[in-house]
């Protein structure tokens, strides 16, 4: 078993600190029609010694009588909200613009929570200081269970918080008497119905008690009703019975011995119709009676979800009876309200055995709810930083039943598509799971929204990952034991981080050090790794390179870790200085033609640039000419070949690697993006079965630039075969839609309608058959082809006129009789199709056929209305689009008068919510943000169903995000601010969390901030809402606190100077200059310096810059901040490969002073004496001057040696038949920008080297932040050679005396061996006439070259003679083969090199120095 529990404090308790609920007794008569209720609760509360008051909270409540110990007691009570008076207009003086309206309502919300988190009601105890004797506690308890039992034990286990209670210990009784009239909030009253919701801190506005989560004990619940009304509450109903009243009403009592928060007590009252299970006793499911018929089909499956974890937990539902009841979606305010033993869910999820499309749905509401009775309500958070531990076990829980009941699929589908919306969104110490900042200091809000999704999304996958590294028997045994300590005690059911921490330690065999690394980084701090790869494949050795880039999702390079004490977040790095990494070891999957082979080699930690090796274990036959054979026809074909073999996968490259896999099993919560041959990724696709592969290499597919004929077929056989998963095959149409061009003769667009009629159509008459829905796997993907039909799009971006028919015609031929489903959702999809086309001036003519079918439908279901309202929302919806998009042909006004009706409460709150966010769109795009919002806040007070108020709330939420992103400037009015800040604090928001929160998250998108309460400061809870605020100051602190560049690192950088340059007429007339310092440790024996400066972009843009590169542009550079560093944006903002850049210029003049030193190495400038013609050629890539320190020793020419072979205009050129994001073999690591963070195109092309199989992988290493003073650089490289082997592998390691010496022996033995052979083919070609005739020719045109070269250049140097020297950047052609960014060194400068012993500087000045005089002057 676990340790004990370390008792929380005082300090830890601050609505109660002297006070421990242990029991609460409630009983209350409800009045549904007159909208009230009354009685009296009940409290037995330990008071700890000193504690003179009891302090609860308490909504709106009219409290009477108060005793403590059947005596009177004094109380102060002031209720949480209170209407304003007219005299608050004031408050809003301060307000001046949208972030001074930003900053009031941060400052407003964050005060009115503390305030409402605080406790109002104060009862004084006049006995304080006396102990209790044994007889004055029984004498108290006449109808509840005694707290403490008569046995010889001096202290008992009370099963409330986990406290122990002694016998001599304070324990009060406190009766309180109260009513309620007409409330709002709490519990909520409609003609026949009054029911609670679960909204934060709402529990005490409709019975009082201590509304935390940390304040646990069992409850005695009666309920008084009419007697034709059920009363459904927590617990086990004990008896019903009718009182002597007349008319007689009838009395329910319940009684919940597990201690629960009161958060979790809930109530229904209302004329219910009850379904007993047919297969468990203890679940019984509850609607109204037009509703029974859809609940009895629904619930059919319900019994399956409720064995499978009682099988897995290992024990019985702890809490007894569970109960569902299906309430009218209007008077929600969420689709699903939690309570003890009883949930309440929204009637929408009920369907029958006619609608297949919401089964999925509602399948994993209801089973997640169940999960969360065990993790959340029975087990709970001992701190609101362990709550992530609760949600994460309950989503965990619902996951394996998904994997059990849906498929695996199904499962492993959906946890990818959340691990990487993850990856996306876990950027700031708003997502870290155990943080004070992120949890505690956001009262709740955390949990809202879509940041709540993030959250319990990441706390699934954590615990997925522990899974995987203990195993699944290890895992289950550990919540067995978390679920089983409690089963059959009292003691209370709190789960800490710690606790749990424990438990896998000793329970999962996991080793400490993994686990002392794993909690820090994934559960206590933000960010997931971010894997860049690239493979190469050396035939020589039967060897495959990785190239491996890690890079942290969060701003930091290191890991934030926030302090739970300031919430001030920290960057933590790793034992060696750097990025501290992540625990664990990645797999690697090779498929080769033999088979599978996995390779566990990937560290998630250490070195951020690493080169992994692994042994093929297959081997590609060697080729053979066919020889023609008798019966060859004379294109070379046969009819009696072999062709068996033809169906097999082809491998991406001259390999025997068919595709590759990283973290296959999805162990780690990461963000990949890898980088294979395109030809990998369509055998991945057709040959790999499992979801997540096929999904990785569609989405691969759908990015690249320009798709091929074998891309597009790949998608289409994938998307015939019926055996794959369902959900894939929609994302290939999908694919197929989008990347239908004129390039292709909409190749796609083609297979999409000849599959659908293949599947739909009758071929003997052309048209559509009746509706067959049997099949439903093939019915989703069908249902999805129209609507990935009307995505296609020509050349002019225009909807094909094919596709547009082809609409058309499936809304004119719909028919579904005999089927035995409904088609309302097949309908809608065809609708939603029409409001994504694009209409042009060909194909105008089908807008009036298409506008009849949907008015013909919307009259249909008028008359018949359709399940909740499905194919109205989507006809509404699409003539919206129409009117966004045909503004020109179809009248605004017109649409806007035909959408209003549908806001009539006689429609169901779908279709009014929908054509209330419709005429907002309609607003937003044709006038402005402003009138939206002013247009919103006219159908909010006119909305009475809280949750619809919730959604438009978050509509206009989304058009604010809109509005920022597309930069449209909107302006809010200040009236518009004021209305909004009166909405924060009225009591609609009070009454509705959910719409208060969204409000809120307006104000601070509109004025460009996050929205979220994250970094918002503290304040002291106030006793009153303030009425004024001061001056406006933005209050909010940094999401992310700037890291400043030391004084150190930037003080030889001058922002305000620049270098003028002239460049010549084949250069970019705007070049970037690129100072690359190299001070690797096998480079500071250096001898000397040499400059280059290069316009080889197929090198410069492939390669990362080494340590301490810096990037300058001859333009005054615009400072930009960046997440966490601030940079100088350099290059145009159009340009997609721009690199990121460092501040920092050079000199205007090119004197000794302005450029003695750069980042401490001295840099040599060439005087110019050319003046050319600058070129205005467009979409040139920046030029790069290059200084690098090289050594000096016989190695540089060894290096130079071995990268023999391809010319740089092959490297640059690379393979042109696979170009793409994952279409190369070679790869280049993508450039880093100055804090490490890579900024790589995803759509970027690595070249695809195939000659002599000669591939070279380099890695640049990047900066670990060490130290400003101390800036490392490596630069690694690795080539991969089928002639010229390095031995040293990828180890950037110095060879001994030995091993250089048997290398220069095998190198000199080769060399001999090729010049003979060179020498040999010589004598043989001398003989030939043609060879000596080319020879000749060769000889001749290089003599013609040289001397035009000598010609110009004196041209020039007469032509510049009395022109200043200026710095200019000129081409230089390295005779460097493949994509090796080390230049060659001439022999002059190695024999410098040789002679000198330390580092000198060589300045070359072409034309006239800088001191001497013109030819003019002499």
């Amino acid at each position: 078993m676990a340790k004990a529990r370390r008792q929380k404090g005082e300090e830890q308790k601050p609505e109660s600190p002297g006070c421990v609920l242990l029991h609460q007794k409630l009983c209350l008569s409800v009045d549904v029609d007159g909208k009230r209720i009354f009685g009296y609760t009940e409290l037995k509360i330990l008071l700890r010694e000193g504690t003179e008051q009891i302090a609860l909270n308490a909504g709106n409540l009219s409290i009477g009588n108060v005793t403590v110990d059947d005596e009177q007691s004094k109380f102060e009570y002031s209720p949480h909200f209170q209407n304003k008076s007219s005299e608050d207009d004031r408050r809003w003086s301060s307000v001046e613009c949208s972030n001074s309206a930003a900053t009031t309502a941060s400052s407003l919300y964050i005060s009115t929570l503390a305030q409402e988190a605080a406790p109002n009601l104060i009862i004084q105890c006049q006995k304080s200081d006396m102990m209790l004797s044994n007889g004055n506690v029984e004498e108290n308890t006449e109808n509840e269970a005694s707290v403490v039992p008569n046995n010889s034990d001096e202290q008992t286990a009370d099963g409330c918080n986990g406290h122990l209670v002694d016998k001599a210990q304070n324990v009060k009784l406190v009766h309180i008497d109260y009513s309620l009239e007409e409330p709002e909030t709490g519990i909520h009253f409609t003609k026949s119905l009054a029911h609670t919701n679960s909204q934060i801190k709402r529990a005490c506005c409709w019975f009082p008690c201590m509304d935390s989560l940390n304040q646990c004990c069992s409850f005695d619940l009666e309920f008084t009703v009419r007697d034709d009304f059920l009363a459904v509450s927590n617990g086990n109903l004990l008896y019903q019975v009718l009182t002597k009243d007349d008319p007689p009403r009838k009395t329910f009592v319940y009684e919940l011995t597990s201690p629960v928060s009161a958060h979790y007590i809930s109530l229904v009252v209302g004329p219910l119709e009850v379904l007993p299970d047919g297969h468990n006793t203890v679940l019984s499911h509850m609607c109204f009676s037009p509703h029974l018929p859809k609940l009895q089909h629904t619930m059919g499956f319900f019994h399956t979800v409720y064995s499978y974890y009682e099988e897995y937990l290992g024990g019985e539902f702890p809490l007894g009876s569970y109960k569902q009841i299906f309430l009218p979606p209007e008077v929600l305010v969420s689709s699903t309200c939690l309570g003890a033993s009883m949930c309440v869910f929204s009637s929408d999820l009920l369907y029958d055995e006619r609608v297949l499309d919401q089964a999925i749905d509602t399948r994993m509401k209801l089973a997640h709810a169940l999960a969360r009775q065990w993790f959340g309500v029975y087990v709970t958070a001992e701190d609101p930083v362990d709550e992530w531990l609760l949600d994460g076990l309950a989503g965990f829980l619902t996951d394996n039943f998904m994997k059990r009941f849906l498929g695996n699929n199904e499962a492993r589908f959906r946890r990818f598509k959340a691990n990487c919306a993850v990856c996306k969104v876990d950027i700031s110490g708003l997502t870290a799971l155990s943080s004070t900042a992120a949890s505690t200091d956001l009262y709740g809000t955390q949990a809202i929204g879509f940041y709540g999704k993030i959250r319990s999304w990441k706390a699934v996958a954590v615990l997925q990952m522990l899974e995987k590294q203990m195993g699944p028997d290890s895992f289950q045994k550990i919540l067995q034991m978390i679920i089983g300590r409690e089963l059959g005690t009292s003691r209370s059911k709190k789960l800490s981080t710690r606790e749990f921490r424990h438990l896998v330690n000793r329970v999962g065999n996991l080793e400490r050090p993994f686990l002392k690394e794993f909690f820090p980084r994934w559960v206590e701090s933000c960010g997931c790794p971010l894997m860049r790869m690239g493979v190469s494949y050396s035939k020589r050795r039967n060897m495959v390179e990785l190239a491996v880039m890690r890079d942290c999702t969060a701003a930091n390079s290191g890991f934030m870790s926030t302090d739970n004490n300031s919430g001030s977040e920290s960057v933590m790095s790793g034992k060696e200085g750097g990025d501290g990494g992540w625990p664990g070891m990645m797999s690697i999957r090779v498929h080769e033609l033999d088979g599978v082979y996995d390779h566990p080699v990937l560290p998630l930690a250490g070195e951020t640039w690493q080169l992994v090796e692994l042994q093929c274990h297959s081997r590609l036959s060697a080729k053979r000419n066919p020889k023609s054979k008798k019966g060859a026809k004379p294109d070379g074909s046969d009819d009696n070949a072999d062709l068996t073999n033809q169906d097999a996968p082809r491998s991406g490259m001259d390999s025997p690697l068919l595709w590759i896999r990283i973290d296959p099993e999805m162990e780690y919560l990461a963000e990949i993006h890898f980088h294979q041959p395109i030809q990998m990724w369509i055998n991945q696709l057709e040959k790999d079965k499992d979801v997540v592969a096929q999904s990785q290499a569609i989405a691969v597919l759908e990015r690249l630039p320009q798709l091929s004929f074998s891309v597009v077929n790949a998608l289409n056989n994938f998307l015939h075969d019926s055996k794959a998963f369902w959900r894939v095959r929609i994302e290939a149409a999908y694919t197929l839609a989008v990347t239908a061009s004129e390039e292709t003769d909409l190749t796609g667009l083609l297979h999409l309608v000849k599959f659908y009629k293949s599947r739909r159509f009758d071929p003997d008459i052309g048209l559509p058959r009746p509706n067959d829905f049997r099949d439903i796997p093939e019915y989703f993907v069908l249902e999805a082809i129209p609507h990935a039909v009307a995505l296609a799009r020509g050349a002019n971006k225009r909807s094909p006129r094919e596709a547009i028919e082809f609409i058309l015609q499936l809304l004119k031929y719909n028919d579904n009789s005999g089927n035995p489903y409904s088609d309302v959702y097949w309908l809608a999809a065809m609708v939603q199709a029409i409001g994504e086309l694009e209409f042009g001036q060909q194909s105008i003519s089908y807008l009036t056929s298409l506008l009849k079918r949907i008015d013909r439908l919307l009259q249909l279901d008028s008359f018949m209305p359709s399940y909740n309202g499905v194919l109205t929302v989507s006809c509404v919806r699409a003539l919206a689009q129409i009117a966004l998009k045909m503004s020109t042909s179809v009248s605004v006004g017109h649409i806007y008068e035909l959408i209003k009706p549908f806001r009539s409460s006689r429609n169901p709150w779908k279709v009014r919510i929908e054509a209330s966010k419709v005429l907002l769109d309609l607003e937003f795009h044709y006038n402005s943000l402003d009138e939206a919002i002013s247009l919103f806040l006219k159908f909010l007070y006119e909305e009475q169903c809280l949750r619809g108020q919730g959604k438009l709330a978050l509509h206009v939420m989304h058009l604010c995000q809109v509005n920022v992103e597309s930069k449209m400037e909107s302006q809010i009015s200040y009236a518009t601010l004021v209305s909004l800040l009166d909405l924060l604090t009225s009591r609609m928001s009070y009454n509705n969390i959910y719409l208060r929160h969204h409000v809120f998250c307006i104000l601070q998108i509109v004025a460009g901030r996050s929205p979220t309460l994250y970094g918002v400061p503290k304040p002291i809870p106030p006793t009153t809402v303030p009425e004024t605020f001061g001056d406006a100051q933005n209050n909010m602190a940094p999401l992310e606190p700037p890291i400043q560049v030391p004084q150190e690192a930037s003080a030889d950088l001058q922002p305000s100077t620049r270098v003028p340059l002239e460049v010549s007429a084949d250069v970019d007339p705007q070049p970037h200059l690129v100072v690359e310092v190299s001070t690797d440790v096998e480079l500071q024996q250096a001898r000397d310096m040499t400059v280059e400066i290069s316009t080889d972009t197929s090198k410069h843009f492939d390669v990362p810059p080494a340590e301490g590169t810096i990037l300058l542009e001859p333009s005054t550079a615009t400072s930009k901040q960046n997440d966490d560093l601030p940079l100088v944006e350099m290059m145009p903002p159009k340009e997609p490969d721009a690199l990121p850049v460092v501040k920092g210029t050079l000199s205007q003049e090119p004197s000794t002073d302005t450029l003695k030193h750069f980042g401490g190495v001295p840099i040599i400038v060439e005087n110019v004496r050319e003046a050319n013609s600058v070129s205005q050629g467009s979409e040139r890539r920046p030029n790069v001057l290059k200084i690098r320190v090289r050594q000096s020793s016989s190695k540089a020419d060894e290096g130079s040696t071995r990268n023999l072979g391809q010319t740089p205009a092959r490297s640059a050129r690379g393979n042109e038949n696979e170009a793409g994001p994952c279409s190369s073999v070679s790869v280049d690591a993508p450039a880093r920008s100055a804090r490490g963070t890579p900024k790589v195109n995803n759509n970027e092309a690595n070249s695809f080297h195939d000659g002599d199989s000669r591939m070279t992988t380099s890695i640049a290493s990047a900066n670990k932040q060490v130290s400003m003073h101390d800036e490392i650089s490596k630069d690694l490289q690795c080539t991969a050679d089928s002639k010229y082997e390095d031995a040293g592998g990828n180890k950037a390691t110095i060879p001994s005396e030995e091993e250089a010496k048997e290398k220069k022996k095998k190198e000199k033995k080769e060399k001999d061996k090729e010049k003979k052979r060179k020498r040999e083919e010589k004598l043989d070609k001398k003989d030939d006439p043609e060879y000596m005739e080319r020879k000749r020719l060769k000889k001749e045109k290089k003599r013609l070259e040289k001397e035009r070269a000598k010609m110009e250049s004196k041209g020039i140097v007469t032509a510049t003679s009395s022109e200043p020297p200026r710095v200019v950047v000129k081409p230089v052609v390295v005779p460097v083969p493949g994509p090796s960014i080390v230049p060659q060194t001439s022999r002059e400068t190695n024999k410098v090199q040789q002679q000198s012993g330390a580092p000198k500087i060589r300045i070359k000045i072409k034309g006239f120095g800088l001191g001497r005089s013109t030819p003019s002057e002499k």
